[in-house]
């Protein structure tokens, strides 16, 4: 059993519906994938897939994911994984942070979001490519 709450995830790269990640670990495992935006953040290029990092007045697209029960703590660690994020872990490229979401039908949740660490956020701030819009899918 999972030790941290069991919120569904906000989505903004590869693991979208149609990018490289998608299939290989939400297919078979969520229940919903609603369009949504996430505030307070902004997204940097990296090489491959983007960065998201805290930012007041920032504005992110991208999915809120919700997995099957059943599935949920196999996604979870997965996602870890995925993300190289150990909980307490200094080396981590990523922190998982609970966050307000807003899907498409104007409703709020709170979602699970992978975070550029705090090293590697100061490093973006300083030398990042922005993506303008905050949308990964559509070139800044």
């Amino acid at each position: 059993m999972s030790l941290s709450p069991r919120l569904p995830f906000f989505v903004y790269g590869t693991l979208r519906p149609g990018e490289s990640n998608h299939d290989l670990f939400l297919r078979g495992r969520t229940e919903s994938e609603v369009p949504a935006l996430m505030r307070g953040l902004v997204l940097y290029d990296g090489p491959g897939y983007p960065y998201a990092v805290e930012e007041p007045g920032g504005v992110v697209t991208g999915e809120v994911v919700s997995a099957r029960p059943e599935a949920y703590d196999e996604l979870l660690s997965a996602l870890d994984r995925l993300e190289d994020y150990a909980p307490g872990d200094s080396r981590n490229l990523y922190e998982r942070v609970a966050r307000e979401v807003t899907r498409a039908d104007g409703t709020v949740v709170r979602a699970w979001v992978y975070v550029a660490a705090p090293a590697v956020a100061a490093r973006l701030r300083a030398r990042g490519k922005l993506i303008e819009g905050g949308d990964w899918r559509i070139p800044g």
